[in-house]
């Protein structure tokens, strides 16, 4: 068989809702795709049932999808590899499968989190632990709801490389009538735009668990954008990514969705409940919990002022009342609107 006539293959690791609609959207542009469920009995189930119910129930998968535990046999003869796991078991995966993989694969991370022991963005474990394997590397990042995408509603999002003609690759991987994609070069600002923006979600669930409007909301929003990008721009990012769809489009939507996971968190810390019980209800994870710790960390480190995520950090992990944080951030110094 010709490389020419050979059938396009893909794989992607996680069968999350993200992960699944990754597959769905490979498989609708004509792919061989693999989808690594790491549960035996639950890859099996929705390589059955050809619906993930669990994480995308009402989305049929194509039967160029196939779904399995194997994860060699997952990523056996394909050329992309696209990540859709947790954060903080991204490392243990990427051991696993480094003596798997060739040199010549694309990996695509389309994770949105920072690993908590070592303060590295997912792109930076990636490299870490698969040293030249991880040479073709890009990063997928922007307000990227997996429901909606799945369900064809019109989407945008943002692709990075480290070489354009891989950025450009995954571009046309994706693109469709529905789900338009950008390319660019920051792969720090991508990496950081969505992941910090989900500490803001959290908070803005907490304003909506606390019955407050729209202008609370709004400043939040705006305020958060100015810390992320504080921060953002201490570790080697862009100012001007975090105005796009990776930094503003995705911290708008992951604030105002009812399908945000980690706004839910929020609003149920808002409502009242603790942060030990949301997360032991969840199947699904929500990073922001996890990134709320690196992010508070990273600012000391870096010393940079991050109020609202300091504010987060004493409510998720010191059990502090979410209308006291609100209190003092309120009751700050008074001071000029500087970024």
């Amino acid at each position: 068989m010709t490389g020419r006539n050979k059938k396009k293959r893909a794989a992607v690791l996680g069968a999350g809702n993200w992960g699944t609609t990754l597959a769905v959207m490979l498989a609708e542009k004509g792919y061989a795709v693999s989808l690594w469920e790491f549960r035996a009995e639950a890859a099996r189930k929705v390589q059955q049932e050809r619906e993930n119910q669990e994480f995308l129930p009402g989305i049929p998968l194509p039967d160029s999808i196939s779904i399995g535990s194997d994860v060699e046999k997952t990523i056996s003869d394909t050329q992309t590899v696209f990540w859709a796991l947790p954060s903080q078991v991204l490392r243990s995966v990427c051991r696993n499968l480094s003596p798997l993989l060739g040199e010549d694969r694309l990996l695509v991370s389309a994770i949105k989190g920072i690993e908590v022991s070592s303060l590295m963005r997912c792109s930076q474990v990636l490299e870490q632990e698969l040293g030249q394997k991880a040479s073709r590397l890009a990063v997928l990042s922007g307000p990227n709801i997996a429901p909606e995408i799945a369900r064809h509603v019109p989407s945008t999002t943002v692709v990075a490389a480290k070489f354009p003609e891989d950025a450009r690759e995954v571009q046309e991987m994706l693109r469709s009538p529905y789900f338009r994609v950008y390319t660019g070069d920051d792969i720090i600002g991508l990496e950081l735009g969505g992941s910090l923006k989900n500490i803001i979600a959290i908070a803005g669930g907490i304003t909506d668990g606390l019955g407050l409007g729209a202008n609370t909301k709004g400043a939040l929003l705006t305020r958060g954008l100015a810390e992320i990008t504080r921060l953002g721009v201490a570790l080697g990012a862009r100012p001007d990514t975090f105005a796009g769809l990776s930094g503003m489009g995705d911290l708008i939507t992951t604030c105002f969705s009812q399908q945000s996971r980690n706004r839910s968190v929020g609003q149920q810390i808002g409502q009242g409940r603790k942060l030990g019980d949301i997360l032991k209800q969840m199947s699904m994870v929500a990073e922001g919990v996890e990134t709320t710790k690196a992010a508070h960390l990273l600012a000391q480190k870096h010393g940079i002022e991050m109020p609202i995520t300091q504010q987060m950090y004493r409510v998720l992990f010191e059990d502090k009342d979410p209308a006291g944080a609100l209190k003092d951030l309120m009751g700050r110094d008074a001071k000029a609107e500087l970024w």
